[in-house]
């Protein structure tokens, strides 16, 4: 009994020391012998127990004989068991020629109730070689001065048939628009005059029909309607009789359109509308539908009596046609 206990006492004291055997570090370089300017791996692996903990040195910049170009990630590139085998590279490059030592590789380690420094192998050694020039077989020249090249037309004549192509079609197309133009009797100008303004009483009516859409006084805004409303009759007013109705009070305007000869109903109709918006605007009034359709319409009508209508655009009695 005494013998199996003290059997299963050494076997649990080699595992314990079997758990806490430190990681081994190997390093080496990939390729050892380089040309100046190249690249080359710095290679640490590292082999240790899955619960102990590593640390990978940090490349120190000392001179600028070696520069860093790339750390790359750690890499698992074995696992049995408990043991892992990890990998580290370092990516360098050398600028200088001659045989560098890069030292030991090392690398941090904490274990149960231990923090050391591991140290692999022997020192690294990198050897940087570059080109032999042997003068004695080779001469060696100053760099030639700039070499000026007689002109080809080849080199630019594909540029110049297509310039050609380009102006021959801008020609006939401006020839073309020139023969439109002139079947209408108009101009190259003709296309960048500005249109003509509309008529004081189209612009009223298309503004009528606008304010009608938007529905403001269905949305219980009653001010900005007839504001809009009244807008549109003084713009009209000032386009179609010269008065300067967007800088007068209501009773001047109606004042002011006395002197005019206006049919009766258009009169009556316009002094109702700007009453109306008076008393909305200024005394808060709130008009049922009837009369906001009501005012509108008469708005649209009070245009449509007192406009300018030319003899050309008059109707005669050939050109008349009665609706059936």
């Amino acid at each position: 009994m005494k013998r199996l206990l003290a059997t299963a006492l050494l076997a649990g004291l080699g595992f314990a020391a079997a758990a806490q055997e430190a990681p081994t570090v190997k390093a080496h370089i990939e390729p050892d012998s380089i040309g100046i300017g190249d690249r080359f791996d710095y290679v640490i692996d590292v082999e240790k127990d899955l619960v102990q903990v590593v640390r990978f040195p940090a490349f120190q910049q000392t001179d600028d004989k070696i520069e860093l170009v790339k750390e790359l990630p750690v890499d698992t590139l074995e696992r049995d068991g408990r043991r892992l085998k990890l990998r580290k590279r370092y990516r360098l490059a050398a600028f200088q020629e001659g045989r560098f030592d890069l030292g030991h590789a090392q690398v941090l380690y904490a274990g149960k109730n231990v923090v050391d420094t591991l140290s692999g192998g022997d020192s690294l050694w990198l050897e940087v070689t570059t080109f032999q020039i042997d003068s004695t077989s080779q001469s060696i020249y100053d760099i030639k001065g700039q070499k000026t090249l007689p002109f080809r037309f080849a080199e630019v004549a594909g540029y110049v048939k297509w310039g050609i192509f380009i102006l021959l079609v801008l020609l006939a197309a401006a020839y073309a628009l020139r023969r439109w133009l002139a079947a209408r009797g108009k101009g190259f100008g003709d296309l960048f005059r500005p249109a003509p303004p509309l008529p004081p009483h189209v612009a009223a009516i298309r503004a009528l029909e606008a304010l009608h859409n938007q529905k403001l006084w269905q949305n219980n805004r009653h001010k900005p309607y007839y504001s809009g409303l009244t807008d549109i009759l003084r713009t009209y007013i000032a386009g179609r009789w010269g008065i300067k109705a967007m800088e007068m009070t209501s009773d001047e305007i109606i004042e002011a359109m006395r002197g005019e000869e206006l049919p009766d109903k258009a009169s009556m109709d316009l002094t109702a509308i700007l009453r109306h918006a008076d008393l909305v605007k200024f005394a808060k009034d709130t008009p049922g539908a009837e009369q906001n359709e009501a005012d509108y319409l008469k708005a649209y009508y009070f245009v449509e009596e007192t406009k300018l209508v030319d003899e050309a655009d008059e109707p005669t009695q050939d050109t008349l046609e009665i609706p059936n």
